[in-house]
């Protein structure tokens, strides 16, 4: 082998390893792009975690946040869009200092519908009208007033769930509590 063909070869090779070189490095650095986007989205939703964390239950966290149609894409692609403005903004509290937070824990939570219709229907072994419970629960609680399809629509949604039973008496349609059948 000739000096000259061993310095082409070598040239060569140095220049394939440059630009084999300059790919790695960047794909390197779209990798580390797409992970600072990640940290900044997972530093988003650990804030979001941390200013909602009394909010155990879904019902009560803001509407926009539990009732947001989109896919994920458009909310990930909202949540960074809006990322640099959290991040640069400082932190609000409506006037008086006090947060929407601590204003939401002091409103008394109501006992479901259907809670309240299992504990009427348990009170009586008989089988009730759909009338009846409702009659009643408005007698016992008139803070609330369901309607009667909305107390026969929650009726039925328990005998669905296998917790009450629905008796047929010619026309009528009464309501019993599973275990009340097994108690005679």
């Amino acid at each position: 082998m000739t000096v000259q063909s061993t310095a082409t070869r070598l040239v060569d090779q140095a220049a394939s390893d440059l630009e084999a070189n300059r790919q790695l490095q960047q794909k390197l650095t779209d990798r580390i792009t797409v992970l600072q986007q990640e940290e900044a989205l997972l530093t988003d939703i650990l804030n979001l975690a941390r200013q909602y964390e009394g909010f155990a239950d879904p019902s009560r966290l803001p509407e926009q946040l539990q009732d947001e149609p989109g896919t994920a894409t458009t909310k990930a692609k909202r949540a960074s869009a809006g990322a640099a403005a959290r991040r640069s903004a400082p932190a609000r509290t409506p006037a008086g200092g006090h947060t929407r937070k601590a204003s939401t824990k002091t409103k008394a939570r109501q006992p479901l519908l259907g809670d309240l219709l299992m504990k009427l229907l348990g009170a009586d072994e008989e089988p009730r009208l759909a009338k009846e419970l409702r009659d009643e629960l408005l007698a016992q609680h008139p803070d609330r007033n369901p309607s009667p399809q909305v107390v026969r629509n929650t009726l039925e949604a328990l005998v669905a769930k296998g917790r009450i039973q629905r008796h047929r008496q010619q026309r009528s349609v009464m309501y019993t509590l599973v275990g009340a059948d097994s108690a005679h």
